[in-house]
């Protein structure tokens, strides 16, 4: 999956496919990559466009999808 480098002290970048509905995380501290499935389009522009992509992950990602570590 294509990712973006987005600005946060937390994640290194970003992807998502709509149209599997996943979004892919890449974290900055430990270089480990995880999909978390049934992500919405919707929810993946409230991400992006939150104050801090950090938080939002913490608060509304993390422990709430399905996920699996890639690499």
């Amino acid at each position: 999956m294509q990712r973006s480098m987005v600005e946060s002290t937390a994640l290194n970048s970003l992807g998502y496919d709509p149209s599997a509905k996943i979004l892919e995380v890449e974290f900055r501290d430990s270089g480990g990559v995880w999909q978390y499935f049934g992500f919405s389009s919707t929810a993946y522009n409230k991400l992006i466009s939150s104050d801090s992509l950090g938080h939002f992950f913490v608060t509304k990602i993390k422990g709430k999808y399905p996920e699996l570590r890639i690499r």
